[in-house]
């Protein structure tokens, strides 16, 4: 009888426990590596809080505000980017201003990368400025102080440079957002085009099964909570207790996928981070007062979309005064933000689009279908494509009539049409959309604003019977020196302090750590061990995705069925059958001030020149296809500058757009029989206008269908053959507008 042996040498056996070896000096190195890493980012932790002023920004920067200096003084503060070499700012261009959020980590993430906001606006040529905040508030400093300070920076920011074609472009990124909303909505003459990324304007706003993050406020019974994590912190609120709310949202990755990734690759990864942990570790704080404002008139009150937030002089903060075009920009992988939430205050603002035009606005919109939350501010691949467009194509947003846009992109390649009028490497559109666009997106019930309404009472008692029963208490019993403990033991900040050199343990960890990278081997590739490494921690992660779905249905219906209780709703003072709204309807005041522009606008019908019939002209012909393209805007751009007579500004050419626009608007017949009075007599002349605004308006595709009708029409009202007219024919279109 003969026996196999397996395990002879150069058998299956054999290689398997080659690998076995190699896999285990692999892994053996890699934790040592790992530790020293982590090791390095505590460190790192400490000398970052240690600054006085610590941020990531990746640019040199210039102080021009210290806000700690202003009469109210507040912890923050606006400089100027400098450019790096090799970048040209156009000073005549319009400024941007990136206003870092203060949501528990330290400021810079608006200029974390070259990749970045800021990056891409100084790219574009535009003067770049930077508002952000030191890790300590000021005494007595409240988020109405915070918004008077900025709008003194935004003053300060236009008053250097006098000669910028249009009012600063803001960026509110998160929590930056909302502010920068309140605020424009209360000094609107400031502002030029206002970008919002991941913001979160209508708080209650979500669907069912997503997300569930907005019932948090009424599963902890309200904001006391938050009142009694202030009073332990003797009248400051730890931010690391917001970084905790984001990284409870996703387990699996705060738990284990982060750092595994660190070990996994631990070669190549320490550097990026490490960048991005010293900006996540960055805590900072907020006064009582601050966080409170947010929690309850934000989160929990859902106050701001509905114009139930009151400044201290009784002005009512009404978003539908803003008159700067309105960009919000977010995400359906954004769990933190979802679009309904960063959306749906238009719905509550709004009764249609015609609404929104009555108010002047333009409001654009772009929804990415995958990245997260940061991944908003700092992924490379979002700033390059969607903030690069944005910036590249801001006087395109700024000059939109008035209403509602989706903002699309698609990649330029050798096939575009007339790519050379394509600023970047896509193709940006702007196509026309309905209130129902967004409603289709998902959102509450009338039961579920019920439900929202129930949490907020609640709320109200629970920090009532806290503020009288409990806080003298708390108060008297915390110093600023407990305080001051606590904040030192919180998790976040212990997992850094733990496994920093101040632990003698790891300085055997660094000098092992300089060993093995002298001598490093890494495991090859197709190692079977490194496959089961890798399957192991896909189960992982796997579990913990399972258990944070099983929770967040489990808080959904918890939620749901608790404040949906009718005999709870009822004791309230909240009838369980009503139907909830927070529209809002027009103001008396503000629908005579329309009329009184409406009358205004249609007996100007017949007023104006060649410009105006022309800007007519295109909006009638445009609005067929129900959206903007960035090629047409550039193509109108040129025709501008090969123009010799006098120039129109950025804002009188803006103006301009809109009053044509609107007088479309009101008497679309009228508008149009009125075009032949506003044109030369010469026929050339009238050619060579024609002939412009063709190029104009096919340089975003041929004309097809009815923008084609139209524009035969057109061509009738000019007394011209629509197959008429010269691309030559510059010198008679000069004096064709000059007339």
């Amino acid at each position: 009888m003969s026996m196999e042996t397996p395990n002879l040498p150069g058998g299956p056996m054999s290689g398997l426990v080659a690998s076995a070896v190699e896999y285990l000096v692999d892994a053996g190195q890699r934790s040592v590596l790992f530790l020293d890493i982590m090791r390095r980012r505590g460190d790192q932790y400490r000398e970052h809080v240690a600054q006085t002023a610590p941020h990531v920004l990746q640019y040199a920067a210039e102080l021009i505000i210290d806000g700690r200096r202003l009469d109210e003084p507040v912890n923050y503060a606006l400089v100027r980017i400098i450019p790096p070499k090799g970048v040209e700012i156009d000073p005549e261009r319009r400024p941007f201003i990136v206003v870092d959020p203060r949501a528990g980590h330290g400021p810079g993430i608006g200029g974390f990368k070259a990749d970045s906001e800021i990056g891409v606006a100084m790219k574009a040529g535009h003067p770049c400025y930077f508002v952000g905040f030191l890790p300590e508030p000021m005494p007595g400093q409240t988020i109405e102080r915070i918004a008077r300070a900025e709008a003194l920076f935004i003053e300060k920011v236009i008053s250097l440079h006098p000669k910028a074609d249009g009012k600063p472009c803001v960026i509110g990124n998160c929590q930056a957002g909302w502010a920068v909303m309140i605020l424009a909505s209360l000094r609107p003459e400031l502002f030029g085009p206002i970008i919002i990324a991941g913001a979160p304007l209508a708080y209650w706003a979500g669907v069912h099964g997503k997300y569930p993050m907005r019932y948090s406020g009424g599963l902890l019974g309200g904001s006391w909570l938050t009142a009694l994590a202030s009073d332990l912190g003797a009248g400051r609120f730890d931010g690391a207790w917001l970084v905790q709310n984001f990284e409870n949202q996703n387990p699996s990755n705060t738990l284990w996928t982060k750092q595994y990734n660190v070990y996994s690759k631990v070669d190549t990864e320490a550097d990026r981070y490490l960048e991005f942990e010293r900006w996540w570790g960055g805590h900072v704080n907020l006064n009582a007062e601050e966080i409170q404002f947010i929690v309850d008139e934000l989160f929990i009150g859902n106050n701001l979309a509905a114009g139930k937030i009151e400044m201290s002089n009784g002005e009512r903060v009404d978003l539908r005064n803003i008159r700067s075009p309105i960009l919000v920009f977010c995400s359906e992988g954004d769990n933190v933000t979802p679009p309904q939430q960063a959306l749906d205050w238009i719905l509550d603002c709004y009764a249609d689009v015609d609404e929104i035009r009555a108010y002047g606005q333009t409001i654009v919109y772009t929804v990415h279908q995958s990245v997260g939350h940061l991944g908003i501010f700092v992924s490379g691949g979002v700033a390059k494509k969607e903030h690069a467009e944005f910036s590249e194509n801001i006087d395109l947003i700024d000059v939109l009539p008035p209403g509602l846009y989706e903002a699309t992109f698609e990649a330029k390649d050798e096939e575009t049409t007339s790519s050379d009028l394509v600023v970047g490497k896509w193709v940006m559109r702007c196509e026309a959309r309905t209130l129902d666009d967004i409603r289709a997106m998902g959102g509450n019930s009338p039961e579920d604003e019920r439900r929202f309404a129930t949490a907020k009472r609640v709320s109200e008692l629970n920090l009532a019977a806290y503020r009288k029963f409990v806080q003298p208490w708390i108060k008297k019993v915390v110093s600023p020196q407990v305080a001051e403990t606590m904040r030192n033991l919180h998790p976040l900040r212990l997992q850094y302090e733990l496994f920093s050199s101040r632990n003698p343990l790891m300085a055997t960890v660094k000098s092992v750590a300089e060993e093995i990278e002298d001598k490093r081997k890494p495991v090859s590739k197709d190692n079977p061990f490194l496959a089961f490494q890798e399957q192991m921690s896909k189960q992982i992660v796997h579990a913990l995705d399972s258990w944070r779905d099983a929770t967040e249905a489990l808080s959904e219906t918890v939620f749901l069925n608790v404040y949906g209780s009718p005999a709870l709703q009822a004791a309230l003072g909240i009838d369980p059958k009503s139907e909830v709204s927070r529209r809002r309807e027009m103001s008396a005041e503000h629908r005579a001030m329309l009329e009184k522009r409406i009358a205004e606008l249609k007996s100007r019908v017949g007023e104006g020149g060649p410009r105006e019939a022309a800007i007519r002209s295109m909006l009638y012909i445009g609005s067929a296809r129900g959206m903007v393209d960035e090629r047409s805007i550039e193509a109108l751009r040129r025709v501008r500058q090969d123009y010799s007579g006098p120039r129109l500004s950025l804002f009188e050419f803006k103006t301009l757009v809109r009053e044509q626009f609107f007088v479309l608007l009101l008497d679309q017949e009228g508008a149009l029989a009125a075009i032949p009075k506003m044109l030369p007599d010469d026929i050339n002349q009238r050619r060579a206008l024609f002939e412009s605004m063709r190029d104009v308006l096919s340089a975003s595709g041929e004309l097809v269908g009815e923008p084609a009708r139209r524009l035969q029409r057109i061509a009738a009202l000019l007394g011209v053959e629509a197959g008429e007219g010269s691309k030559s024919n510059v010198a008679s279109f000069d004096q064709a507008k000059a007339s």
